[in-house]
């Protein structure tokens, strides 16, 4: 077997359990993958959105019905050591990529407030456009198990509401597209397990403005790492605890929420309370 053969064979035998299995499980409970579908999986370089490529090459070379798979990176302005080793390691594994170049690093240097968020926008508008562009109807990001319960709590700490990440989402600006999410029950521990059980070096964080960020899998001084922090410290009392994470937000009780919002509309428990 050569190199990309051995990955493949480590995701659905070695890492059966904890990686193809759940990421099997994911699209079936979610019903993320349609027969007929042209989906763009867009790959930033990191462990998450590789694996995803392996998978979703996996899945299309078994499935019993037929979809389509462009494999997207978009380049926001990486340096050329990170541009690079998204293009060897996309050689190395046999993903034919499709790269094209953004400005997006260069407009948000000039923004004061919020460029985190700007970026994001902007990365995803560009995703969207040229998955679109090609021909997609959906495109596939990388996030998984922990990117789930984290933002469900951060949203909870500093947004002071229930939310979470959701399995998948119809395009608000992009008529007939829609993102999934087909990493949505696997851990991030089984990826890093597969990246060194492979001896995989991908990108860690290639923004170019924290590019002495820590290693993938940990955390770093931001929000989302506060939550992994914490949700570790949590686990030596309650091993359970991102699993109970995880299923509340698929068992919310709504006679014990006082408001909800549903279409942007807010509501009261006291409109039905007697």
């Amino acid at each position: 077997m050569n190199r990309a053969q051995e990955v493949e064979r480590s995701i659905n035998k070695t890492f059966k359990e904890s990686i193809w299995s759940k990421f099997l499980k994911g699209i079936k409970t979610y019903d993320l993958i349609q027969e007929g579908d042209k989906i763009a999986v867009c790959i930033s370089g990191g462990k998450d959105s590789m694996l995803l490529a392996k998978c979703m090459q996996l899945l299309q070379r078994y499935s019993i019905y037929p979809f389509e798979i462009e494999y997207l990176v978009m380049d926001p302005g990486y340096n050329p050591i990170n541009r690079k080793r998204i293009e060897d390691n996309a050689k190395m594994l046999d993903v034919p990529v499709r790269i094209f170049d953004t400005d997006i690093f260069e407009v948000v240097a000039s923004v004061d407030e919020s460029p985190c968020y700007l970026c994001a926008k902007m990365r995803r508008g560009y995703l969207y456009k040229n998955a679109k562009d090609l021909g997609c109807n959906k495109i596939a990001l990388g996030h998984h198990f922990d990117d789930v319960i984290e933002t469900t709590l951060m949203s909870m700490f500093y947004g002071s509401e229930i939310k979470t990440m959701m399995p998948k989402l119809h395009s608000q600006n992009f008529e007939g597209m829609e993102l999934i999410r087909p990493l949505y029950m696997v851990k991030e521990a089984a990826i890093i397990e597969w990246m060194k059980h492979n001896d995989l070096k991908f990108i860690q964080c290639a923004c170019r403005f924290t590019e002495n960020c820590v290693l993938d899998g940990q955390g770093g001084g931001s929000k989302r790492g506060e939550m992994k922090a914490l949700i570790k410290k949590m686990k030596k009392e309650n091993p359970y605890v991102d699993m109970n994470i995880f299923n509340s937000t698929h068992n919310v009780n709504m006679d014990t929420i006082q408001g909800y919002r549903k279409n942007g509309e807010k509501h009261s428990f006291l409109e039905e309370y007697e």
